[in-house]
């Protein structure tokens, strides 16, 4: 079942963004490399899987970066399979690296 999570927090510590739902925390590590975001890695727990929340959480990092003035270098291959899905948001990322 795909949700809307429009209303979740999105989290941003040292080096993940993240979801807390039910209990549970999803993420991206990242690394910032100047105004490069290296999107480095996806995770969902399990018990989430099959929800929407990695297309969502990808969807409010990508809104971060653009908001922040940011590109994104992508080294996820769920990212990477995401902007292939999602071209508009090609505006952000940084394909020098």
């Amino acid at each position: 079942m795909t949700q809307n999570y429009n209303e979740v927090e999105l989290i941003k510590s040292d080096h993940q963004f993240q979801f807390h739902i039910d209990g549970l925390v999803s993420f991206i590590d990242y690394g910032q490399v100047g105004n490069d975001l290296m999107l480095i890695h996806t995770e969902v727990p399990g018990e989430l899987e099959g929800r929407g929340i990695a297309a969502a959480l990808v969807e409010r990092t990508l809104a971060y970066a653009e908001a922040s003035g940011l590109k994104v270098v992508p080294r996820c291959a769920y990212i990477v399979a995401y902007l292939k899905k999602h071209p508009e948001w090609n505006r952000i990322v940084d394909t020098t690296r």
